[in-house]
């Protein structure tokens, strides 16, 4: 039988044709979303960030830190798409530098509390912090964590922040307050409420009254890295979505 030869050309071009199809369209599924996260939302990231999977199929990649720190991260060049903060100036200051998209938005208002390993009491706890039974107060660094800011305020406000000063123990973020104060290297913490949720030890907590501290308001800003993965948006999307403000709600966050 005389040896036939097939000409190839046709078969290979279909073929790269099709690999060229597929993998052209690889990262939108592929790609993750990388989210500068605020340490107080450590915990509630978790759960949102299994909802959001369970919903849409994509995947987050949570980077945890104080506001201030991930701030400077962004304006070094760090790739995050979505940026979550403790308050509203941050991602502001990110938006008018050229960093974002999107103006920010509120996407939840913090609850800071006055907590402890131990049950000492908090009905009169301005007066308990001056005792000598408190020698050590944990608070995260105003400079760069609004948890910290906003307890620094309440104390002024309460006209002691002189006399506590000398007891406080600064955490560089609202995380390192929650170790303080779980672990009882800090006899008493301020901190966001979203702690008891997450905590499975027994804590001794008082909310403090809202009208003593500027309102915390958690702003979000789609950062200009993200224009180019469709998941960041779907997921700034998410954040503002009935789903997500349950989940919020449930750690002591207020949501509109």
């Amino acid at each position: 039988m005389p040896y036939q030869q097939y000409n190839s050309k046709p078969l290979k071009s279909i073929f790269f044709l099709i690999v060229f199809c597929v993998t052209a369209h690889l990262p939108v599924f592929a790609q993750n979303v990388r989210v500068a996260a605020a340490a107080n939302l450590q915990s509630v990231i978790e759960v949102l960030q299994k909802d959001f999977k369970q919903k849409t199929g994509i995947t987050i990649d949570p980077v945890i830190g104080s506001s201030g720190k991930l701030v400077a991260q962004i304006s070094n060049g760090a790739p995050f798409d979505v940026f979550l903060s403790a308050d509203m100036s941050f991602p502001d200051a990110l938006y008018k530098g050229g960093f974002a998209t999107k103006e920010p938005v509120v996407y939840a208002k913090g609850s800071l509390i006055i907590c402890s390993s131990q049950d000492i009491g908090f009905n009169n706890w301005e007066r308990l912090l001056l005792t000598a039974r408190i020698s050590k107060v944990a608070i995260a660094n105003p400079a760069i964590a609004p948890y910290g800011k906003a307890a620094e305020e309440v104390l002024k406000r309460k006209g002691i922040a002189d006399e506590v000063k000398s007891k406080a123990v600064y955490g560089e973020s609202i995380s390192q307050v929650n170790t303080y104060i779980i672990t009882g290297v800090a006899d008493v913490g301020f901190t966001t409420q979203s702690l008891i949720k997450e905590n499975k030890a027994r804590l001794y907590y008082k909310i403090i009254d809202t009208k003593d501290y500027t309102p915390i308001l958690q702003g979000m800003v789609l950062l200009k890295h993200g224009a180019a993965n469709p998941g960041a948006e779907k997921f700034y999307q998410y954040i503002l979505s009935p789903a997500a403000k349950s989940i919020l709600a449930g750690y002591g966050y207020r949501v509109q």
